[in-house]
């Protein structure tokens, strides 16, 4: 299910100074936001800012809960094991808005690997 975007918040993050990204010129696919899941608190702020619908909250499935550390694991289970997923980041355009609204700290945006 496709959340709205929360304009103010949009708004927000637009006008941060350490905004990374190319402000959503790169052309689809060209970055991908990264989710450190040991950080993220599932708050939906990402959801929330991003244009191009690249996110979602849902459960963490167990291989990737598996795979947190100690303090990941325990953060995770007092937000209901969810976290933020990316199932449409082939749809990313490096806005970096995703990056300045997580409180965590917890999306990077990285160039996404060349094929060839």
């Amino acid at each position: 299910m496709a959340e709205s975007l929360n304009k103010e918040k949009a708004r927000r993050a637009a006008a941060h100074p350490d905004r990374p990204g190319e402000k959503c010129r790169a052309e689809p696919g060209a970055f991908r936001p990264v989710v450190d899941r040991n950080r993220c608190e599932a708050k939906g702020d990402c959801v929330e800012v991003c244009p191009y619908h690249v996110f979602e909250i849902a459960r963490i499935a167990s291989a990737d809960f598996d795979a947190l550390s100690l303090r990941g694991k325990l953060k995770s289970l007092v937000h209901g094991r969810k976290t933020a997923m990316t199932p449409n980041a082939a749809q990313c355009q490096a806005c970096g808005l995703c990056v300045v609204a997580c409180p965590e700290e917890a999306i990077q945006l990285v160039a996404a690997p060349q094929a060839g």
